[in-house]
């Protein structure tokens, strides 16, 4: 039983709403600064409450870019790359891991341990350590500027098939001896009964690896070389980085505003099943 401590619980609020100015008051910010015009932004001091330019700055970076400056293209184009690249990174490692954990956990054959734990063995691996040779092999297939070079070398995943693998392993043996008596397949009791069972376990690695795929910047950085093919991340971080001037900095926030909202939505409308797939204990 919780006792009843009125230090203690004011304590633990305040530490709470502390946390939580640090982490929302660059979000506040980056908000502000993108509803207010550019000379707003250079005077001191800094303005903290909103101005009235945010859907204009908006509109701007949607449908103009960052003013026909180097690396500029309408947001709307590099916002529709990350979209497709988080959709087909999250999507196919979803299919990809909980497919290697059903064979790997229901077929007995060969080796099957060893190829399990050289998958495993790859998160020791940095991703510097892999991304020179992923890179020629990309290179050597023809697929720089491409949808197919942004995805497919990030859809493996051993994190979640080692998930998979457990859940998997969880499941009761009756289970699958009632599926073989009832003359069901294989695939036919992956389909009907495995795959219902892990909806949860699904959606919180697609939170997950959806955010991942978002948020990828060295990979699109090295295959991309057409601003057809950015990413929204890679966007915003070469705007920022201006030698040669000062940064717009209401279009500059207005571009990280947008770039924040997709992940955003995703966790809000789905983290009743992100959160149940993590702590969900009965199947």
């Amino acid at each position: 039983m919780v006792e009843n401590r009125p230090f203690v619980t004011f304590l633990s609020h305040l530490v709470v709403l502390v946390g939580v100015i640090i982490i929302a008051f660059p979000v506040w910010m980056t908000f502000v600064a993108a509803t207010h015009d550019q000379d707003t932004m250079l005077r001191q001091p800094v303005p903290i409450w909103p101005g009235p330019h945010l859907f204009e700055n908006i509109s701007t970076v949607l449908t103009e870019g960052y003013k026909s400056r180097p690396g500029s293209v309408p947001l709307i184009v590099t916002l529709t790359n990350s979209m497709v690249m988080a959709l087909g990174v999250a999507i196919g490692k979803i299919i990809i891991s909980i497919i290697s954990a059903f064979a790997i956990v229901y077929f007995r054959f060969p080796l099957r341990m060893i190829f399990f734990w050289a998958i495993f063995v790859t998160l020791m691996l940095p991703v510097e350590v892999r991304i020179v040779p992923t890179y020629g092999v990309v290179a050597s297939l023809g697929m720089l500027d491409s949808y197919s070079g942004l995805i497919i070398p990030l859809i493996a995943s051993a994190t979640a098939t080692f998930l998979f693998r457990q859940f998997f392993l969880s499941v009761p043996d009756e289970l699958a001896e009632a599926a073989r008596v009832d003359g069901a397949s294989p695939m036919r009791f992956f389909w009907d009964i495995l795959l219902p069972m892990s909806r949860t376990s699904i959606a919180a690695l697609f939170v997950i690896q959806f955010i991942y795929g978002w948020n990828q910047y060295l990979w699109p950085l090295l295959i991309t070389t057409k601003e057809s093919f950015y990413t929204v991340v890679m966007t915003v971080s070469r705007q920022a980085n201006v030698v040669d001037a000062v940064p717009a900095w209401n279009l500059l926030m207005a571009m990280a505003l947008l770039a924040m909202l997709p992940p955003v939505l995703v966790v809000a409308f789905m983290q009743r099943q992100f959160v149940r797939g993590l702590v969900e204990t009965e199947k």
